[in-house]
């Protein structure tokens, strides 16, 4: 069976490398074969996190190398689930809130099955407090990046946004969703001189390219980097070093990602054109 065509979802362009060239390659190849069989989207996110439980049962014993590589395959196994439920539900046209639910639980319930696995190694309370508040950094910045990741995809389809989207549903799902569409409101003036623009389409071009090296920054907090994190640090012998990286450099990404971001918002409210975005060396010759 021929695969699919890409949906054309993910812009390639912001996409972390083992993504574009591991990833989602295997989804796309699993795809024909899960349609064939009648296997929902819902049923591939419990198998990726009952990959993610095996990974994180391995990485209970991470001091032997080989069960840490065990991690790594397991959680590279979740990462390709976790592309193929979305196909799945795109190429089927059922995707649906209890869809998005369910795939944000599994994907958070991974990470936090590797998170207590790496602190019941450790066994001291600083070893639990440290993984506890990576935890904490990691579903702030995470929370975060997909929002910043929805927004770009959403201005680069030429849709400015009206107005600052309500959280609805379970007490999780708006607390998370209120995270991460908490810049909204700080990106309103950008939306509306969006929404004003003679060219939309030349318009969300221009902010494409200038948003792309900013993303291209902020897709260091995609899974798929923690994922490979967490099998070096277990390699070279202390799980605290994921943590320490969970909160410091992570999070500094997190920050400086989000407001060169909002600085590129600001060019286009403060009068910059498509033209002077797309094609720099016009400016001043006009």
């Amino acid at each position: 069976m021929t695969p699919p065509p890409r949906d054309g979802s993910r812009d390639r362009r912001i996409e972390d490398p083992s993504n574009l060239y591991l990833i989602h390659p295997a989804s796309h190849a699993l795809l024909p074969l899960a349609l064939r069989h009648g296997v929902s989207a819902n049923m591939v996110s419990l198998i990726g996190l009952a990959c993610g439980t095996v990974a994180a049962v391995a990485y209970a014993h991470w001091r032997d190398p080989a069960m840490a590589l065990v991690g790594l395959v397991f959680s590279v196994a979740w990462l390709v689930a976790d592309g193929l439920d979305g196909m799945i539900a795109r190429a089927t046209k059922t995707a649906s809130a209890l869809g998005r639910t369910l795939d944000g639980l599994c994907d958070h319930g991974v990470f936090a099955l590797i998170y207590l696995s790496l602190a019941w190694t450790i066994g001291t309370t600083g070893g639990w407090m440290l993984a506890i508040a990576a935890g904490g950094c990691h579903a702030v910045q995470s929370s975060l990046y997909e929002g910043e990741r929805a927004r770009f995809h959403r201005r680069t389809r030429g849709t400015p946004l009206a107005t600052v989207p309500v959280p609805t549903g379970m007490v999780l799902v708006r607390l998370y969703d209120s995270v991460a569409g908490s810049v909204d409101r700080i990106s309103m003036p950008f939306e509306r001189r969006f929404g004003a623009a003679e060219d939309p389409s030349a318009f969300a071009a221009a902010y494409a390219a200038a948003a792309v090296p900013v993303m291209r920054l902020q897709s260091l907090l995609t899974a798929n980097v923690r994922v490979w994190a967490v099998c070096a640090a277990c390699l070279l012998g202390s799980p605290r070093l994921f943590f320490w990286f969970e909160i410091v450099p992570l999070t500094l990404v997190c920050a400086v990602g989000l407001y060169r971001h909002r600085r590129v918002e600001r060019r286009f409210v403060h009068g910059a054109t498509p033209q002077s975005i797309l094609y720099p060396s016009e400016q001043g010759h006009s």
